[in-house]
């Protein structure tokens, strides 16, 4: 016997005890009109499936029961998203959610019978009962998206559709598909109660009312159970597609959004939290008399530094003293607490912990940051290739060492379009042969950009030819 047999005889197993106490019930209770058998059921439901009208009684439930499921399906997920983004909107629509969530569908099936009439109830009723479910489903799950990968999409200037696409969406479909297995079912018990009150002509929640009034309970059983037949393989073929979008939008975000473009630097002061104005030619990294740490904490103070288009420049301070936020700040992620700070119009960066696109490869990740993947993708592997074997390039990033992720980190770091390239650690997880090969990349990449690198590694100052800066001393 094959596998697959086996597995469905496993999978019906535990449904025979039930049939068989259904068939005991039905001989306990002696009447058809009261308990039909399963016998009775099962010889109804094939009486159903040859009549002529079959199809067209189902395909009237189902294009009006999709029709309001999908539609709820994609506002939910759009309302959420902004929300997400402007949460004013979240505020505004919280009530009516809270609301739609909480009221007996039949109470609002009642109403929209005398708006709307019995043919379009089924519906709207399907759209009230799934958009809740799935607005609040997608509202959690973007508070869980990963804010260090989403931090770093921004420090290189990736395009909002792009970070969509990549990075956000794969991280809330898993929400969605398990929300998805609850709400399709849900759809049909909705769709098919407003039509069992409007009973609209043609349609299954008719047929159903009909068995009520003649007593039939056989057929009734039988339309119960081409009910949960319908909404079993709905279900199946809804979360299937839904499941495949993970990728397919992964493979979209190549191809979409436009890269930025090099533009002029900013200085930021610490006057009352306001902005300064468009700083004039000069080094694409100047501090003075900065002070940098968090929330007003200050890490380290009197930070004087200027570093011009080619400079490398190495904070080679022990742990602790304030290396990572001097990198964060630079990069725009912190403010300044006093002084004066010019950051670069559009740094790259490799932060000191791994921020990968996990279910991307290598090139994707690359090319993510980059402009379009028809031209870009021969150079993106050409770089890929000076420091990864062929067979790391195409696979997701998350089966690849940790050394060979940090790699990639570095690729793309240089390989981005910028004015500055920013490395927090960026050698910690290599051994010797491949800590040189990658400082050498490094070098040979950097086509005249500002480089800071923090390390604490003896021989980076010498690999990267840079100049030494102490965060201890302020210069």
């Amino acid at each position: 016997m094959t596998r697959r047999p086996k597995d469905i005889l496993r999978r019906l197993a535990p449904v025979v005890p039930w049939i068989l106490a259904w068939q005991v019930a039905s001989l306990v209770v002696g009447s058809s009109i009261l308990l039909a058998g399963p016998v009775d059921t099962a010889l109804r439901l094939l009486a159903l499936l040859g009549e002529k009208r079959f199809l067209a009684t189902v395909g009237f439930s189902l294009a009006r029961i999709a029709l309001g499921f999908l539609l709820a399906f994609a506002l939910a997920v759009v309302l959420a998203l902004v929300g997400h983004r402007h949460p004013l909107v979240d505020r505004l629509l919280s009530p009516g959610v809270s609301a739609l969530k909480s009221v007996p569908i039949v109470c609002v099936i009642v109403l929209l019978l005398m708006w709307v009439g019995s043919r379009s109830v089924s519906a709207i009723a399907v759209f009230l009962a799934v958009f809740p479910a799935v607005y609040l489903s997608c509202r959690e799950a973007l508070l869980h998206v990963d804010p260090k990968v989403s931090q770093m999409l921004g420090v290189f200037g990736v395009a909002p559709v792009r970070r969509l696409l990549a990075h956000t969406w794969p991280q809330v479909l898993p929400y969605l598909v398990g929300t998805s297995r609850n709400v399709c079912g849900m759809a049909w018990k909705a769709g098919v109660a407003a039509e069992l009150i409007g009973s609209p002509m043609g349609s299954i929640g008719e047929r159903i009312y009909n068995s009520k009034l003649l007593l039939d309970t056989a057929e009734l059983f039988a339309w119960t159970i081409v009910v949960v037949v319908m909404s079993w393989l709905c279900e199946r073929a809804f979360v299937a597609v839904l499941a495949r979008t993970g990728s397919w939008s992964q493979h979209l975000s190549l191809r979409v959004g436009r890269p930025r473009s090099v533009c002029a630097q900013t200085d930021v002061r610490h006057q009352a939290g306001r902005q300064g104005q468009a700083a004039s030619a000069g080094p694409t990294i100047l501090l003075k008399d900065a002070s940098v740490g968090y929330e007003g904490a200050v890490v380290a103070s009197g930070l004087n530094l200027a570093v011009l288009p080619g400079d490398r420049v190495l904070l080679a301070d022990r742990s602790g003293t304030g290396k990572t936020t001097l990198l964060h700040t630079v990069a725009g992620l912190q403010d300044v607490l006093a002084g004066l700070c010019r950051r670069p119009a559009h740094p790259t960066m490799a932060f000191q912990e791994s921020r990968l696109v996990e279910e991307m490869s290598a090139v994707q990740n690359v090319l993510l940051v980059m402009g379009s993947a028809r031209e870009e993708a021969v150079r993106v592997r050409s770089l890929l290739s000076e420091l990864l074997p062929e067979t790391a390039l195409d696979v997701p990033v998350r089966r690849l060492s940790g050394g060979q992720r940090r790699r990639v980190e570095i690729v793309r770091a240089l390989a981005a379009p910028g004015d500055a390239v920013l490395l927090d650690e960026p050698f910690s997880s290599l051994d010797a042969a491949s800590h040189v090969q990658a400082a050498a990349f490094v070098t040979r990449h950097l086509d005249g950009r500002a480089l800071v690198v923090a390390s604490h590694l003896p021989d980076d100052m010498r690999l990267l030819d840079a100049t030494s800066f102490s965060l201890k001393n302020g210069g």
